[in-house]
């Protein structure tokens, strides 16, 4: 269960070819944790089919690396700069195998949380599929004060 207790900022942008451009941006609650030299950053991505089906996504930041996981499904992407990966990518109607390269991978996390940029490509079979830019930031909730007792 998770306790929501960080506010989740994530901003996806893709080019596919010269100008056609996409841009996704989520704002979320979840955790973000520190063990064994790692950090976690867990939270809800909701179907947008059916919002009540819901997947836990986890980054994992580790020095110099961040795998990204959804549970319930296959996709496991691995990002270490200057690295290409071939990673298993769930699209739904079943997986397929994507090269993953990261020219950039800037991580700013630190004991409240932080921020991180990634700039990397995606291709299929060699052929580059798409570039990617992600900015995730995550940051504590405020605390709600108690209400004075009367």
């Amino acid at each position: 269960m998770l306790k929501d207790d960080y506010n989740i900022s994530i901003t996806g942008r893709q080019l596919y070819e010269a100008e056609d451009r996409g841009e996704v941006t989520l704002s979320t609650t979840g955790t973000y944790t520190q063990r064994d030299g790692a950090q976690f950053i867990a939270y809800k991505e909701y179907d947008e089919d059916d919002p009540r089906q819901a997947h836990t996504a986890v980054l994992k930041v580790e020095p110099g690396k961040v795998t990204m996981i959804r549970q319930g499904s296959s996709t496991r992407l691995i990002l270490e700069e200057g690295r290409r990966h071939l990673c298993l990518y769930d699209t739904g109607f079943g997986s397929l195998t994507v090269g993953v390269f990261t020219s950039k991978l800037k991580v700013a996390l630190g004991q409240e949380g932080g921020s991180m940029d990634i700039r990397y490509t995606l291709d299929i079979d060699s052929n580059l599929s798409s570039q990617n830019e992600l900015t995730v930031t995550v940051a504590p909730r405020p605390r709600r004060r108690a209400e004075p007792e009367l």
